[in-house]
């Protein structure tokens, strides 16, 4: 197991990443990762009506290549997740503050209700 196993996931990748990068063996353009990620999002859902064992391995390429894709952006990718996470949480946050106000779960207008709630919540973000 690598010393940086404990840091999580992404940061492996992102050390991976490196250290192939400093052999050369790394994208040129910045358009290959981009057709790398529709590539592999691609197999991702095909492999999703395959079972799970393949659908998780599809989505751990799908994970690396966005890690890899921010890591040429120049982009901190455990950053950026830990800021989708804190802005899902303060939009989700707003979608329970009317939770009694909403149609019943089972209701089929109760997913309409939320999505109303949640792009309120992104409206007054910005």
């Amino acid at each position: 197991m690598s010393a940086d196993a404990g840091k999580g996931a992404l940061a492996e990748a992102l050390r991976l990443q490196h250290e192939a990068a400093e052999l050369g063996f790394d994208w040129r353009q910045l358009d290959e990762l981009w057709d790398k990620l529709d590539e592999e999002v691609a197999e991702l859902k095909e492999a999703a009506t395959q079972g799970r064992l393949r659908t998780q391995e599809e989505l751990g390429d799908v994970l690396f290549m966005a890690v890899n894709l921010a890591r040429h952006l120049g982009v901190d990718a455990e950053a950026a997740l830990a800021g989708t996470n804190a802005k899902f949480a303060r939009r989700f946050a707003h979608v329970c503050a009317a939770l009694e106000q909403l149609p019943p779960i089972g209701d089929p207008r109760r997913l309409d209700a939320m999505e109303a709630r949640w792009l309120e919540a992104k409206r007054r973000e910005k």
